[in-house]
């Protein structure tokens, strides 16, 4: 069988140009660490269903308005490498702001520019959702929501569970409020388990034995992740 390291790097290592984890501006403590499922190794952020702040990503469609100098209207689309081209100014990084953060970003850039550079900003249409399915599943990789999916329906979507699978320990991963990484373990047992929706960029990781073998596949795709996650690897801490 292929060195599970290897197969690990080809299925993450997807056309993904971006790795937005530079643009991650979280500087706050430590997540606390989660003793969970036997899965001690990865400090996480509490878990919440709150819905963060949308921050934008490759592949989003954004209208851009300055009231004082509508010449430079227009949309725009979020490049594989996490920028737009606009007016003026050229380039600017977009991914993983806040629409918020990204006027006030375009506004100071525009300031020697314009007298009054107000930039207003509106998400016109969502790229590409997905969900990564990572571990003992038939065909690991990054796929498509068509529209809402539960964690189960994204594990079949992979291809369902190998027989070496652990389906009642999956690790869903989220990225929390502050751009923080956040865990929680999931049974995934046909007819028995949890019925949890997906977001946008979640990854479940289905391991063989227990969680702790999570530890090494973070370290081996900390590169590929399509968001920045900030999180611990034995107390120490880190931002990807």
């Amino acid at each position: 069988m292929m060195d599970r390291r290897r197969i690990l790097w080809g299925i993450l290592g997807v056309s993904i140009a971006v790795s937005t984890a530079g643009c991650a501006s979280s500087q706050s403590r430590p997540p606390n660490r989660v003793q969970r499922g036997g899965f001690s190794d990865i400090g996480f952020a509490d878990w919440t269903d709150a819905e963060p702040e949308y921050v934008l990503y490759p592949g989003d469609e954004i209208d851009i308005a300055l009231p004082t100098a509508p010449e430079l209207n227009g949309s725009r689309r979020v490049g594989p490498d996490g920028r737009i081209a606009l007016p003026l100014i050229g380039q600017a990084m977009a991914a993983d702001r806040t629409l918020a953060e990204l006027e006030y970003t375009l506004s100071e850039a525009y300031a020697s520019q314009l007298v009054r550079p107000v930039v207003e900003i509106t998400l016109k249409q969502a790229g590409p959702i997905q969900v990564w399915v990572a571990g003992e599943v038939r065909t690991p990789g990054v796929f498509a929501m068509t529209g809402d999916i539960n964690a189960y329906q994204a594990v079949i979507q992979a291809g369902d569970f190998l027989p070496t699978a652990k389906p009642q320990q999956v690790a869903l991963i989220r990225r929390g409020p502050g751009g923080r990484a956040m865990m929680r373990v999931v049974d995934l047992r046909p007819r028995r388990g949890e019925v949890v929706a997906l977001r946008r960029n979640d990854i479940l990781y289905v391991p063989r034995s227990t969680l702790g073998e999570l530890a090494n596949f973070f370290t081996q795709v900390r590169n590929a992740l399509p968001i920045g996650f900030n999180y611990s690897i034995n107390g120490q801490y880190q931002t990807f």
